[in-house]
């Protein structure tokens, strides 16, 4: 890369992952992972998030096998899923700072409703590329393997997996053969409002819980969880 500031950037984000500055990084690679479809059609991050999505699967998956070799497949498949999952991801991205070293367009970057998807996007293309700059997982698990197996026993000790929604309307219908009701509403303008949406679940006429987040899907969720764990599920 011709940009030293460019270059610069990457290499600080690469420090902040714990890799050294000898690593064998593909710069150009990394570059791209970094480079959202807003700035450029043709290079962009697309590609290495293909490759990236299989790649955080596969370490999930080792990790998983390898941490706790006792589980059946199926809650194996369970776990991965929400440690693989856009919100999870997105999480993990952010702890790393990951939106000041993405080459957005200020249009596209101003718009919160698509951030996190952006940023989970955005990290798997990273994963992409370190794995190809070696073709092996020595630029990936070093760092990854810690915060993932962190999520991986969170998520064993929440009997919901974290989908409080799912969860609810499971226990609604195995006791009152009926799904829970949410009522939403917009109670803030701004996009970057954490509480933008306030939604309350009702069932038979009885309020279970509310909740607030920055989209109307956050916020059931809330509003969901408070439920499940009010109802001693």
């Amino acid at each position: 890369m011709e940009d030293a500031r460019r270059s610069k950037q990457l290499r600080k984000f690469v420090q902040k992952l714990g890799l050294s500055e000898t690593a064998p990084v593909d710069w150009a690679l990394l570059d791209l992972a970094l480079t959202h479809p807003s700035i450029s059609a043709e290079a962009n991050y697309q590609q290495l998030e293909f490759v990236g999505d299989a790649v955080v699967r596969l370490v999930a998956s080792e990790l998983l096998l390898e941490t706790y070799p006792e589980c059946p497949v199926g809650e194996f498949a369970a776990i991965r899923s929400v440690m693989v999952s856009d919100r999870t991801l997105a999480q993990l991205a952010q702890s790393y700072g990951i939106e000041r070293y993405l080459l957005i367009a200020g249009s596209v970057a101003n718009n919160s409703a698509g951030q996190a998807s952006r940023w989970a996007d955005a990290f798997e293309a990273v994963l992409g590329a370190l794995y190809l700059s070696t073709h092996t997982m020595k630029l990936v698990r070093p760092w990854l393997d810690p915060l993932l197996k962190q999520q991986a026993e969170q998520i064993r000790q929440d009997p919901a997996r974290q989908n409080y929604k799912d969860a609810l309307q499971e226990w609604t219908q195995a006791h009152h053969k009926v799904l829970p009701q949410y009522h939403v509403q917009e109670t803030g303008q701004n996009y970057d409002d954490p509480d933008r949406f306030a939604a309350e679940v009702w069932l038979k006429g009885k309020q279970l819980g509310e909740g607030k987040g920055r989209s109307k899907k956050a916020a059931e969720q809330a509003a969901a969880k408070e439920a499940f764990f009010k109802l001693g599920t």
